[in-house]
């Protein structure tokens, strides 16, 4: 199976004074083409920076991270931000929209990032991220307007309107009630499904179970790494949905 991404013997120390931090401590790992991947582990376990390292935010120490067969560490700082641009989508758990922007707006921005895209398309291409994710009554509502469900469906059509290679979700459902959370699973599920692939960190094991594999950190080290009998969150949110309303109706 084609691999996206491989991370062979990766290292990354942060030094403060004469202390080291020994953030992540000798990672292999390999991710494969439509892979959805759950990254899990307790605060200080390495998953945020392992997370920050495969979106190109930051380099290792030592090690090596090929994305699509190239060596990251090799390549120019120019061809290091067209990877991370236009390869990867990010999705975080507090949205990060331009609250006096539309959705349609906020979901253009990458786009700009792309100087082979023509500028003609962006309105198109964004409306299309945004249908794709059930927003296409919403395309001109402001952040303000929406409720937090609908602002991560933006966030979420942003990290699409690139074509990217993979989507990294950082606590995407943090934020989130339970239905809504749900409601994000299964649009994360319905994208994985079109073979995009997805890694998303969670400290939560509910959440972590609608991904076909879970990886557990400790410490800067991968401790675990399982495939999983994958739950269906559209079914759930139904489910959910409905035992909700009997018991409304029932009062």
């Amino acid at each position: 199976m084609q691999s996206v991404l491989e991370l062979k013997n990766l290292k990354k120390y942060y030094h403060m004074g004469d202390y080291t931090i020994k953030a992540l401590q000798g990672i292999n790992l390999k991710i494969n083409k439509g892979d959805f991947v759950a990254v899990m582990g307790a605060s200080g376990s390495g998953k945020s920076t392992l997370m920050n390292i495969l979106g190109c935010l930051d380099k290792p120490t030592e090690g090596d991270y090929f994305f699509e067969n190239k060596n990251i560490n090799l390549l120019k700082d120019d061809e290091y931000a067209e990877i991370r641009n236009g390869k990867i989508g990010f999705v975080f758990q507090g949205f990060n929209l331009l609250p006096r922007t539309t959705a349609i707006e906020n979901v253009e921005l990458p786009l700009f990032y792309d100087r082979k895209k023509d500028k003609k398309n962006f309105k198109e291409l964004a409306a299309a991220a945004l249908t794709k994710v059930g927003l296409g009554d919403r395309l001109h509502h402001n952040p303000g307007k929406l409720s937090g469900g609908q602002q991560q469906r933006v966030a979420i059509a942003r990290a699409l309107v690139n074509d990217p290679s993979i989507i990294l979700a950082d606590e995407p459902t943090g934020n989130l009630d339970t239905v809504t959370s749900l409601d994000i699973m299964s649009i994360f599920q319905e994208l994985n499904e079109q073979k995009i692939t997805i890694i998303l960190v969670t400290h939560e094991p509910d959440i972590a179970a609608y991904a076909k594999r879970i990886i557990n950190m400790r410490d800067g080290h991968i401790i675990g790494d399982k495939k999983t009998k994958q739950r269906n969150a559209k079914d759930e949110a139904k489910r959910f949905r409905k035992s909700n309303t009997e018991i409304f109706d029932e009062e």
